[in-house]
């Protein structure tokens, strides 16, 4: 799973690196467009970087978890964290054109499953730290 975030994580840093360009490159050009719509642009461009940045970090610091309930938690952590990027890159295509008639759910999709990953993650790690893990002063 370490390999794979990492890999994930990778990935999409490099599309966050692609949709700056493609937005620079817009047809017309983003400072033309209305505040609204630079906006809607932006925010999906920085929820692509951030939900790449957690699976970059998490492919480099991912402590497995044993079987049982902290491993199913921090497993189904990992989907939400993996699925995110997928449901924010989509938001990013699609939701600029729709413009504020409908609802944004691509995008709010996508943020519940980066936090809810984030929270599993949380919930799976609270509390299993060994005792040669602490600190040599305690």
């Amino acid at each position: 799973m370490r390999r794979f975030h990492l890999i994930v994580g990778m990935a999409v840093v490099v599309v966050f690196l692609l949709t700056g360009l493609w937005m620079r490159r817009h047809e017309p050009p983003m400072n033309t467009l209305s505040d609204a719509m630079r906006l809607m642009h932006r925010s999906r461009h920085i929820y692509i970087l951030a939900s790449g940045l957690v699976n970059l970090m998490l492919g480099l610091y991912i402590q497995h978890r044993p079987a049982g309930w902290r491993g199913r938690v921090q497993w189904i952590g990992s989907g939400l964290l993996i699925a995110s990027p997928m449901l924010l890159v989509l938001a990013f295509s699609v939701e600029p054109g729709v413009g504020f008639r409908g609802e944004m759910w691509w995008s709010r999709l996508g943020l519940y499953t980066l936090f809810g990953g984030c929270m599993l993650h949380f919930i799976s790690a609270s509390g299993s730290r060994k005792a040669s893990m602490r600190p040599a002063s305690e």
